[in-house]
């Protein structure tokens, strides 16, 4: 059996995607047999331009075999991931031309992913599944302004022709089912979310928080429009004075409109910025903080999401202050002791 998984990011990518693909990647290859073959297609590390990691392009280990798309150099701005798509899907095309698959898997909070598994799914004649992490038409709605909301008509048909041709789809948010319900309502679906990966479960998070000293809040992760840390971290670090000091890890969109807002306010001292980090470096973050931070702006599509970011924080045991409403007020309401939610 020959089975192809794409998936844009890839370890030692960092975002959810990576480590939601490696995760099912590491639990399908001991099932495999001697004669079955596992390619996965992806992009040499990018998700931060600001984040480096060594990859090969091409990877072989048993029956899997990874091979790595070099992409132009991009950052945050729609264009340039645009750019950087076309010659990932160009690629794909590339490397899939004349093989015959078993079975095709794509994962997707970008919907061309999506999309371009199920045209290759098409050409090989494969069954398609999809692994669904977010609701693209609805987080585009929400981020895009005129002109490009124009565009949302497209992303809407597109959307309904790729969730229709899969012969299977898992969802990681139970606010997702009812869309899915109605733009296929034919294909069968599934609930798996995200979970606590292993490097997670082994740590002890507790640190010794001297009397007299700040109370460390940590946020970690993407730095964008959809978390819009710019409207509330300013404000939040004024209001609170000096007894508390926040650090943020991680990059983004709106990354240099955070730091701008902090040097207006003259918060230097008080909000610490880090690069994105590995996981090692990471847990160590986790471990001197004495909050965890998250925050998703106000907008109807982010009360269906469940970030992979909440298990992180829970395996920790740490107090999660959360900015957040529907589904992921929910779940952390009812599964995670300790963690205070108010709304976005």
């Amino acid at each position: 059996m020959r089975l192809l998984i794409l998936s844009f990011y890839y370890q030692p990518d960092l975002c959810a995607g990576s480590f939601r693909t490696t995760a099912l990647v590491n639990a399908l290859t001991p099932i495999l047999g001697d004669r079955d073959k596992l390619d996965i297609i992806t992009t040499m590390p990018n998700r931060y331009h600001s984040f480096s990691a060594e990859a090969g392009p091409i990877e072989h280990n048993g029956v899997v075999t990874v091979r790595r798309i070099c992409l132009p150099f991009h950052k945050s701005g729609m264009l340039d991931q645009a750019k950087a798509f076309l010659r990932y899907a160009l690629e794909v095309q590339n490397l899939t031309k004349g093989h015959h698959y078993d079975l095709v898997f794509a994962t997707s909070s970008r919907l061309l992913t999506a999309s371009l598994g199920a045209a290759i799914s098409k050409k090989t004649q494969a069954p398609l599944i999809l692994d669904i992490r977010d609701l693209f038409h609805d987080t585009m709605s929400a981020l895009l302004n005129f002109p490009l909301r124009m565009l949302l008509p497209v992303v809407r048909l597109l959307e309904k022709m790729t969730f229709r041709s899969a012969a299977h789809i898992n969802i990681v948010s139970k606010g997702f089912r009812r869309d899915m319900n109605l733009i296929a309502p034919l294909v069968p679906l599934s609930f798996f979310t995200n979970g606590i990966d292993s490097e997670f479960l082994v740590p002890d998070f507790t640190n010794q928080h001297s009397i007299g000293s700040k109370i460390r809040v940590c946020y970690a992760g993407n730095i964008g429009q959809g978390q819009g840390l710019e409207g509330i971290i300013p404000g939040l670090a004024k209001m609170m004075g000096d007894h508390y000091e926040f650090h943020i890890i991680g990059d983004g969109g709106t990354r240099v409109h955070l730091e701008h807002k902090i040097k207006a306010l003259s918060l230097g001292d008080k909000v610490i910025f880090h690069n994105p980090v590995n996981r090692s470096e990471l847990i160590e973050h986790y471990r001197n903080s004495d909050i965890l931070f998250l925050h998703l702006n106000d907008c109807d599509a982010f009360k269906k999401v469940l970030p992979s970011k909440i298990f992180e924080y829970a395996a920790t045991g740490k107090p999660i202050l959360a900015g957040v409403s529907g589904e992921s007020r929910r779940f952390l309401e009812e599964n995670v002791p300790g963690a205070y939610c108010f709304e976005p």
